[in-house]
Formats: C-alpha cells, sequence, structure tokens
C-alpha cells in the first residue's frame, strides 16, 4: 500500500497491513534539514521539503500545512514576529479594539489568495501535489472558530466576551466561521484530501458555553468541509473531557487526543466510525523516553482505541526528539 491507500483505507474502514502515521511536525522538521522555525513558517517551500523528508526518512501516511495558528489572523492585518527557534508572534491582536458588534459588521473575511500568510499555505498544499502527487495524503489546516477569535481579539479579552459579550462574540464568530471555510475550501481546492481544525481554547471553556457558542460553527465549518470532499481531523490542545458528551456529536472524521485524556474513554464516547489518533506525551514519551518504552505505550493506544486507530502524540513531536525515538514510534503496528 502506499501512504494514501494506506490512509485512506483507514478512513473507510477497510483491511490494513499497519496503522497509519500522522504526527505533526514543525520546528522538529525544521531542524531535521537544517532550517529553523521562523523560515519553516514562513517559506511554504521549507515547510513542504522538511514535511516530505520527515515522511520519507521516518515513514508518515500524511503531509501537513501547519506551521503556526496567525495565518488567519494575518489576513486580517496583524504584524507576525518570526522567531527562529520558537512560534510566530502576533504583536497585536488585529481586533483588540473592538467594542461594538457595528465595528465586527464592517468587517470582511480576507480573500485567502490575497493574503501573503494564507496564500503561502496554500502555496504548500499546490507544492506538495507537484512533488508527491497521491502517494501521501496532504493536510490542510485552519483555525477552528473560537481560537480564531481568540487570536483576532487577544485571548483573556475573548474569554471575557465569552462571558460578558456574548452576542459580540457570536458575530466575531461568525465572521472566523466564514474565514475558516473561505481558507479550507481554497486548500481543498489546491489538492489538500482532509483539512485539520485547531481549536486549543476550547479546553478552557465551559461546556455550556461551548454547546451554545462555538459547537454550532464547528458543525458548520466541518460541513463546509465535507460538502467540498474533504475529511475533517479535529485538534484541541488539552483536557477536553468535560467537552466530549457534545464533542462527539460533531462529523469528526478523526479526532487528536491530547496525552492528559485517556483513550479508552475517547473509546467509548465518541462514535465508533471516529478515527482516534494519539496520544503519547510528546515529552516524557517522545522527546526524553526509549524506543522500547514507546513501542509499548503505542501498543497499549492501539488496545485502547481499538481497529479505528492513527499514530499521533498528544501534540507536535517536539524540537530535540531523538531520531531514534522517533523512528520507533513510526515503526510499523499492525491491527
Amino acid at each position: 500500500m502506499t501512504p494514501y491507500e494506506r490512509y485512506s483505507s483507514s478512513l473507510e474502514g477497510l483491511p490494513l497491513d499497519y496503522f497509519p502515521r500522522i504526527p505533526i511536525v514543525m520546528q522538529f522538521a525544521a531542524e531535521y534539514i537544517g532550517s529553523n522555525y521562523g523560515e519553516f513558517a514562513s517559506d511554504h517551500r521549507v515547510l513542504v521539503e522538511a514535511n516530505i523528508r520527515c515522511a520519507e526518512d521516518f515513514g508518515f501516511e500524511q503531509l501537513s500545512c501547519i506551521s503556526d495558528p496567525y495565518r488567519e489572523t494575518a489576513g486580517f492585518g496583524a504584524e507576525i514576529i518570526y522567531h527562529k527557534n520558537g512560534v510566530p508572534e502576533c504583536r497585536k491582536p488585529p481586533l483588540s479594539h473592538v467594542e461594538e458588534i457595528e465595528d465586527l459588521l464592517s468587517l470582511k473575511a480576507p480573500d485567502p489568495e490575497g493574503s501573503i500568510r494564507m496564500k503561502d499555505r496554500i502555496d504548500a498544499v499546490r507544492l506538495y501535489k507537484e512533488r508527491v502527487g497521491e502517494h501521501y495524503s496532504i493536510l490542510g489546516w485552519v483555525e477552528g472558530p473560537a481560537a480564531l477569535g481568540g487570536d483576532l481579539r487577544g485571548l483573556s479579552e475573548f474569554l471575557m466576551d465569552l462571558i460578558d459579550e456574548p452576542e459580540l462574540c457570536e458575530k466575531l464568530m461568525d465572521l472566523c466561521l466564514e474565514t475558516t471555510t473561505r481558507f479550507a475550501l481554497a486548500q481543498i481546492e489546491a489538492g489538500a484530501d482532509t483539512i485539520g481544525i485547531g481549536d486549543a481554547i476550547c479546553s478552557q471553556i465551559s461546556e455550556e458555553v461551548y454547546s451554545k457558542l462555538i459547537w454550532p460553527r464547528q458543525k458548520q465549518l466541518m460541513e463546509n468541509i465535507h460538502t467540498a470532499g474533504a475529511k475533517v481531523r479535529l485538534h484541541v490542545c488539552g483536557q477536553t473531557r468535560h467537552l466530549w458528551p457534545q464533542m462527539s456529536k460533531l462529523p469528526i472524521d478523526i479526532f487528536d487526543c491530547d496525552h492528559m485524556v485517556q483513550l479508552c474513554e475517547a473509546r467509548s464516547i465518541f462514535p465508533k466510525d471516529v478515527i482516534l489518533a494519539g496520544n503519547l506525551d510528546p515529552v516524557s514519551d517522545l522527546r526524553f523516553g526509549n524506543p522500547e518504552q514507546i513501542r509499548a505505550k503505542l501498543k497499549l493506544c492501539k488496545d485502547a482505541a481499538g481497529s479505528r486507530f492513527m499514530i499521533n502524540a498528544g501534540c507536535e513531536i517536539p524540537s530535540g526528539t531523538p531520531v531514534e525515538n522517533l523512528k520507533a514510534f513510526c515503526a510499523p503496528l499492525t491491527p
């Protein structure tokens, strides 16, 4: 099987030779090819080269376009500062000044092809297709409605708005939904077969607020992606157990489980056709563990998740992870 055939067969519930490997690599990948995080996040050619080299050398089924959370934020005019050894920084949230709903109604979602940073991610998808065709799955990426709202307003301001200004938040997230939908569809048109949705701020939000304000917009975004012909991979860092009863009703294809949650519990709550990806601790297991421990923990993950499983860490593979550890992580694991 080719990597893409293995990935798509897993999604369809067909027999597999071994489970797909879909780890997220960013700074690790950049450094693996002798580059750095700043170049990886600012130049799609570095991102593509780094991901392809890692996929070839370690054995991944999926190539990712993720680099940082500020692609859409830059589309709204935010100044992004790049760091050689760290995540890009948004100097000032572009909508931190907004006080009235009318201020939001006058704003338009940015054109993905007209924003330098959004277009750079689309160009990454195009370059993947040019270089590897259908050999690997290609993962596009967007921010979820809440995550983008926090990026545009500032996290503290957004969390306060959810309580004090829910109508303002709803209008803001409607704008976010339009933005991320346009961005997702542009990546799908360029060749992405799956769209990852990052909505990490949800781990800090109550079930009541999540269910009322955020869940409906996540659902609409996922339906928009499915209508365009792509799959959905939801990535919410942190402890999200309190949201699972509602989150499990979303039309998710792949759910990334962070390391602090229990795969066996996720398996009991999420529909049986949802693939669980996870969930080794990126630091204690991948960065500071050893190959034998990694393989043993992966087998426990497989047993907990069952046949609807893909190999992933709780979040990205950290910089400094020993090569032998990542090779052990990606060694074929049979169903």
